[in-house]
């Protein structure tokens, strides 16, 4: 029991007799036998309205505090160490009883009232665990179910399921319990999702899981914060927001952000996905987290009319508007135009060379993947000449197409030069490149390779991965992790967009992982290109999911955009997309193919490409400004409380 607290015969008992289930206050006048009841239930968390709470946990929402669950915006839990003497003197006779029962019930009254003695960091946490065992359970599956949403699984309905039941299960919690069972929801769902780095090894997919479940860790207090906001109604538009203003700051810290997994990549076949024109991905994010946030508005609507007097019509209102409000956004993306007419056309050739074996050594032998691409150009112009296929304008070699450097090496440059001069048009080539200042640095490069002038102008990628294409911290990092030694140059970012002029036609070019960041491939955009180009190297993680994820990437700026996107992939999957996202074609993994394909030219921008990151930024701001309000309601609160 807190020093100096005033409890008096009243008081919930100590010792045996408080863990017995049922166990009440009685004859107090301060703590009615009702409200005994629910204190009993504090560890659990009591529902507001008398009934159990749909996912175990105290309501707020109502104006009743669950037992243990501390104060309304995330102040001290009662369970975890109690309060202050000061505090607890000032505290009711019931508000007393009740600490002292969640206390006793989670077997640790000594260690938290002895001496008026907090318990360490390490045991507060383990208690927050053992106390949220069933919740975080509950957590962890919804967050596998988000992981199945994503490809190679699909099931985008499921990443509805999983944010409705995020929402629900951070209700009416304090901050550090909705932080705790975002992180529990986070880390399966990036075990999940990234399980396609397992080929670098499993501590890359534990450790890159865990850092990225800290940004949903901070959404679920978040998301625990403005569910005791005013206004229940507007209840799924702060947890929306919330979701935006998550991915906002995760697809930029650290290291330049890592957006896989993102709400909007788990449907670019939904009905959400036209969206995407309108606002870009975060409006596709918003969209979907909104009806989330609204199914589980009016899930929580009907479990307490359960228990407070019935069903009955007029009560019901509010689920009904909720699920009105789901089935209008859900609608919207069928009202919203895709522009796909084309103002020009181009013939293109798209060739997979194919690597000897997936997995960390792709590479083979030196010249091995080069030649590869190589044959299958020369393979292509024989077909032309036989008259078996038509002439392209261009040709789109992938990332990493030459593994040698042709400019340093004398054999790699003749054998483009002579696959090139075989097609007589212009082929994308992508190639590693020394630095030509910076001794040590490799470049990422797409070089335009013409028949008769040779290589000419070219794109440098702009993000290179972190611990894939550059070391942060190369030095003292290399000593722990010897692995990182399997990254032996850094890649040197590039200054300026991918917009070139391959033959007839004003390719966009970006490489890889840029595809999943908004700014590059909008910037791209926006500085003339008509057509996107993806070169991509997924050997490493081939067969994994990984490529499959990365191609909805693809299938999602084309519609935010209006333009055709052309995936190029030394081993798959390669892939002509048309500006509605549809996929016409796409090759199988390991395996050497060449596609043929007409694609539009387009000029036109979409609404997505003129008003840029502003949607996202006013969406992620009026998520952390309804945390900010939260919290100063909460102390408000406090302070009224005190005064009186």
């Amino acid at each position: 029991m807190p020093s100096g607290s005033d409890t008096t015969a009243e008081a919930a008992p100590t010792g045996p007799d408080a863990d017995r289930p049922g166990q009440r206050t009685t004859g107090s006048a301060a703590t009615p036998p009702t409200e005994g009841a629910e204190g009993a239930e504090g560890a659990e968390g009591g529902d507001a309205v008398g009934g159990r709470d749909p996912v175990g946990g105290g309501d707020a929402a109502e104006g009743r505090k669950p037992v243990g669950g501390g104060d309304a915006v995330g102040g001290r839990d009662a369970a975890e160490g109690g309060e202050s003497g000061a505090t607890g003197a000032a505290a009711s006779g019931a508000a007393a009883a009740a600490s002292e029962t969640a206390s006793a019930a989670s077997g640790c009254a000594s260690a938290s009232s002895a001496g008026g003695r907090r318990p360490g960091r390490l045991r507060r946490l383990g208690l927050l665990a053992r106390r949220e065992a069933r919740r975080s359970a509950l957590a962890a599956v919804s967050g596998l179910a988000l992981g199945l949403a994503f490809p190679p699984f699909g099931v985008w309905p499921l990443s509805l399921v999983a944010v409705a039941a995020l929402a629900l299960l951070t209700h009416g919690r304090t901050a550090r319990q909705g932080a705790w069972t975002g992180f529990a929801f986070g880390v399966p769902f990036f075990l999940l999702l990234l399980k396609w780095l397992s080929v670098v090894g499993w501590d890359a997919v534990v450790g890159l899981s865990i850092i990225e479940a800290a940004f949903l860790a901070l959404m679920g207090a978040g998301l625990a914060l403005v569910s005791r906001l005013p206004v229940p109604a507007l209840w799924p538009l702060w947890t929306a927001c919330l979701w935006v203003a998550e991915e906002w700051a995760r697809d930029r810290v650290p290291f330049g952000g890592f957006p896989w997994g993102r709400l909007a990549f788990a449907n670019t076949g939904s009905p959400y996905t036209p969206l995407a024109a309108l606002g870009g991905a975060p409006l596709v994010t918003f969209g979907v987290a909104l009806t989330g946030g609204a199914l589980a508005g009016a899930a929580l609507t009907l479990w307490r009319l359960r228990g407070a007097g019935g069903f009955s019509p007029r009560r019901a209102l509010p689920a009904a508007g909720a699920v009105a409000v789901a089935a209008a956004v859900t609608a919207a993306g069928f009202a919203v135009p895709i522009p796909t007419a084309a103002d020009d056309s181009v013939d293109i050739a798209v060739v997979q060379g194919n690597v000897q074996q997936p997995g960390m050594d792709f590479l083979g032998r030196p010249m091995m993947i080069l030649d590869n691409h190589a044959k299958a150009t020369l393979n292509l112009a024989k077909d032309i000449k036989a008259g078996r296929i038509a002439k392209p304008d261009l040709v789109i070699w992938p990332e990493n197409a030459s593994d040698l450097d042709p400019f340093q090496y004398r054999e790699a440059y003749a054998r483009i030069d002579e696959a090139v001069k075989s097609i007589g048009v212009p082929v994308l080539v992508g190639a590693l490149v020394d630095h030509p200042t910076k001794q040590g640095y490799v470049e990422n490069q797409g070089i335009v390779w013409d028949p008769k002038r040779g290589p000419g102008a070219s794109y440098t990628k702009q993000h290179p991965v972190p611990f894939g294409e550059y070391v942060p911290f190369r030095q003292e990092l290399s000593k722990i992790i010897t692995r990182l030694q399997r990254v032996p140059r850094d890649f040197y970012p590039g200054d300026h967009t991918g917009v070139l002029n391959v033959g007839p036609a004003r390719l966009g070019d970006v490489i890889c992982f840029e595809v999943a960041y908004d700014e590059i491939v909008r910037d791209t955009v926006n500085a003339g290109a008509r057509a996107i180009v993806v070169q991509t190297n997924n050997a490493t993680y081939g067969r994994s999911g990984q490529p499959e994820q990365q191609l909805v990437m693809s299938r999602l700026r084309a519609i935010e955009h209006g333009r055709p996107v052309i995936t190029a992939a030394t081993s798959g999957i390669s892939a002509v997309v048309s500006p509605d996202g549809t996929i016409e074609q796409r090759t199988k993994e390991f395996t050497q193919d060449v596609l043929t394909a007409r694609i539009p030219l387009r000029d036109g921008k979409t609404l997505a490409d003129r008003v840029g990151a502003t949607p996202e930024w006013v969406l992620a701001m009026v998520g952390v400004l309804s945390c900010a309000a939260a919290i100063m309601i909460g102390r408000r609160g406090r302070t009224d409380k005190k005064g009186q």
